[in-house]
């Protein structure tokens, strides 16, 4: 089977940032730090700003000053986000503490008046939860990365990213609805991405809903017409339910796509084979036999195919196809002495050619199998 590989990669710049908040001479340090850090990106711009507000904050009624609330979360939302190594030495609970005052900011009733830091703050927090997330992923802990997608979706809601990442993780942890909810969500609103529509495709197919993972794939195809795996994917599905009508206009293209594949030359013979296309069903057994001359059913279904062939010829013609397919199927044999379906065709052309002695091997072989 053939599969997209699906890649999750950090994401090292997930919003860009402007420190332009109104000053006053107060917060002048303070700005001015976070502006210097912006210009030549060391850490110890973002030390000082720490330094400046933590001195503008030293009593209950400066703890209360909105203002100065803000500002603070502003730079150390800025230093839990900017500073991933923590160079600067932040205690261990230096986050959390930081989330409690954003949520505990966002919840008061005049802080729209400060829109773009309390905004700019989220999005700090949000990166912070996505890169714990990715951490989590990369040591294979699928429940608390997607925890930590969550949370940050809770942040940056319109960040469509995250439906992807939350449904990644819930469909690693085996939470195949789930998983779907969140790629409908994505696929409402980005229908151009492969890795999204073939990861859908697959979990509906898990789910057992082929309707749907069809409507998916068919909407890849339509909107990706270069991407090959999607008419892959649908062939694979029209020949899982047996739907050769529906499968055999998509042979002449996966053919040209994948000229050098044995399962798909395969496929494509067992169609014709079974729309009664002898002369294109021959064809591509032989091909899928050369491209893999150790595989059992390319071998066998030729042999089949050889077989019925002889019982609608008479004479010369007769005898043609039915040395033909005893060569198919005695190949097949050594391939999988053991297959029963396989003996049980070989009885039969032995029987309509009385060939006695390998009619006897035949049968002991089977009682053999079936005893």
């Amino acid at each position: 089977m053939l599969n997209r590989k699906i890649k999750i990669s950090v994401l090292l710049v997930l919003f860009t940032t402007s420190f332009a908040f109104c000053q006053t001479e107060v917060f002048k340090p303070v700005v001015n730090n976070l502006a210097l850090y912006k210009k030549k990106k060391d850490l110890k711009y973002l030390a000082g700003a720490k330094k400046s507000i933590d001195s503008l904050i030293t009593n209950r009624a400066d703890s209360m000053d909105m203002k100065k609330s803000v500002y603070k979360v502003v730079v150390y939302s800025s230093i839990a986000y900017l500073d991933s190594l923590n160079t600067l030495k932040q205690p261990s609970d230096f986050f959390s503490k930081d989330v409690v005052m954003v949520d505990h900011l966002l919840s008061l009733k005049k802080i729209s008046r400060f829109d773009d830091e309390m905004n700019y703050a989220k999005r700090c927090v949000a990166n912070v939860y996505i890169r714990q997330g990715f951490g989590y992923i990369n040591t294979s802990d699928f429940v608390n990365a997607e925890r930590s997608f969550t949370k940050a979706q809770n942040y940056v809601p319109s960040f469509k990213q995250l439906n992807f990442y939350i449904a990644y993780s819930n469909n690693k942890l085996g939470n195949m609805q789930d998983a779907a909810k969140y790629y409908d969500s994505l696929l409402k609103t980005d229908s151009t991405k492969a890795e999204y529509l073939e990861t859908a495709a697959n979990i509906y197919r898990r789910l057992g809903d082929t309707a749907k993972a069809l409507e998916i794939i068919k909407k890849g195809r339509r909107v990706l017409p270069d991407d090959k795996l999607f008419l892959y994917d649908e062939a694979n599905i029209y020949n899982n339910k047996k739907d050769y009508k529906a499968l055999e206009p998509l042979l002449a293209p996966l053919l040209d796509n994948y000229p050098n594949n044995a399962d798909i030359a395969f496929v494509a013979a067992n169609c014709y084979d079974h729309l009664n296309q002898f002369d294109k069903a021959e064809k591509l057994y032989l091909q899928a036999i050369d491209l893999n001359n150790s595989a059992f059913d390319p071998a066998m279904n030729l042999g089949l195919l050889y077989f019925k062939e002889s019982l609608q010829k008479k004479g010369g013609d007769r005898d043609k196809y039915t040395n033909l397919a005893i060569q198919q199927l005695e190949k097949a044999n050594e391939i999988s002495p053991n297959d029963i379906n396989g003996l049980k065709v070989l009885q039969l052309v032995y029987t309509q050619t009385q060939n006695k002695a390998q009619l006897i091997n035949v049968n002991n072989k089977l009682k053999q199998l079936t005893n």
